[in-house]
């Protein structure tokens, strides 16, 4: 075992004689900066020691375990089945297996660096005194050997089964880093003849193609009467489960709009530049998605005032007379407009389903 005693004394070096080494240039830049060194003391008997031999394994294990469980974890991201189902299915264990996979690659890294740091570099003991005068160019040069000087003594260069398996576990978990950002991209949600995110509790499919009724929160129908001029009501779709979970994506805001209000809100649907708020008011009647834009919160706080829908959650606000467009707050993308109609009883109902996505999509933009 090798152990290095020096103080902070002595002449001054030049630090440009070629025949210094590394180590008399840190020691000197050391010295300089009123720094001695107590103890500085490799842990092994020699280089390549048996000893460290088996600690080189062990900590290259540790790498390669964390990239392993790194690339468990993108497989399963990409090929376990992620779509929620009701029952007991495969899709249970989605998120689960994600958290494992990518808990234990992250604890077989930091188990390595750890064991790295405390059973590889050498010890080192030193004592500096606080001084602020800026560096000179010396100084800076000094500064650099002794990065250089550091990564010398981290010891990659010399042992090759640390350094492939660095890069072996590193690659997958960088992967993984990156996959929650990217793995969105991999599909389009919207790919589906009938795409999953456009379709709500309004859909008339599944009601036997027959437009469905808006209803309170009790399943009960609502008549135009029912909501007084510059008033709103939170309605759900007239079928069985409307109001639960089931279809959670559902709850709209129904809001009677005063005249000329009113006008201006048709005026701004009939010239939507895509065409899909067109014919979707009734009278002086509009509906919007209650499932604000940005992050999925209920946006229904309805200021009559200023034809302003505000989110409580992080203030998005969106302009009732013009499309529901965002005009405060981080939300990029207006509120989708449920079309309207009254059946022959005299009760309001979806002519179709929302013609944009409801809540948030990464797939839209403003």
């Amino acid at each position: 075992m090798t152990t290095v005693h020096h103080g902070g004394t002595g002449s001054p070096v030049d630090v440009h004689d070629p025949k210094l080494t590394r180590f008399d240039i840190v020691k000197e830049g050391l010295r300089r900066d009123d720094i001695e060194i107590v103890t500085y003391e490799s842990q092994f008997q020699g280089a390549n020691s048996k000893a460290e031999k088996r600690m080189v394994r062990s900590i290259s294990l540790l790498f390669l375990i964390s990239g392993l469980f790194a690339l468990a974890f993108l497989v399963f991201y990409i090929v376990w089945p992620w779509k929620f189902e009701m029952g007991h299915t495969r899709s249970d264990y989605y998120t689960p297996i994600l958290g494992i996979t990518l808990g234990i690659s992250l604890f077989a890294l930091g188990i390595a660096i750890l064991a790295w740091a405390k059973k590889l570099l050498p010890h080192e003991l030193s004592i500096q005194q606080r001084h602020g005068d800026p560096s000179s160019d010396e100084d800076r040069l000094i500064t650099g050997q002794t990065a250089m000087y550091v990564a010398d003594e981290l010891g990659v260069q010399r042992r090759p089964l640390l350094k492939g398996a660095i890069a072996l576990g590193m690659a997958p978990l960088g992967l993984a880093a990156a996959a929650p950002l990217v793995g969105g991209l991999i599909k389009n949600p919207h790919g589906d003849p009938e795409p999953m995110m456009y379709r709500t509790g309004f859909n008339p499919v599944p009601n036997g193609n027959k437009p469905v009724r808006l209803s309170r929160e009790d399943g009960s129908p609502i008549r135009p009467e029912d909501v007084s001029a510059g008033g709103q009501l939170t309605v759900y779709p007239g079928i069985p489960g409307g109001a639960t979970n089931k279809y959670a994506d559902s709850p709209t805001l129904l809001i009677h709009l005063r005249d000329d209000d009113a006008q201006k809100a048709r005026t701004a649907a009939e010239g939507d530049k895509n065409g899909r708020n067109k014919g979707s008011m009734w009278g002086n009647y509009v509906a919007y998605s209650k499932i604000c834009t940005h992050a999925g919160c209920p946006a229904s706080l309805y200021e009559q005032q200023t034809n302003r829908l505000l989110c409580p959650c992080h203030q998005s606000q969106f302009n009732i007379v013009d499309n529901a467009q965002p005009i405060f707050g981080p939300a990029t993308r207006r509120l989708p407009m449920l079309p309207l109609s009254v059946d022959d009883e005299g009760f309001f109902v979806a002519t179709s389903d929302f013609k944009d996505t409801v809540g948030p999509d990464f797939w839209e933009r403003p």
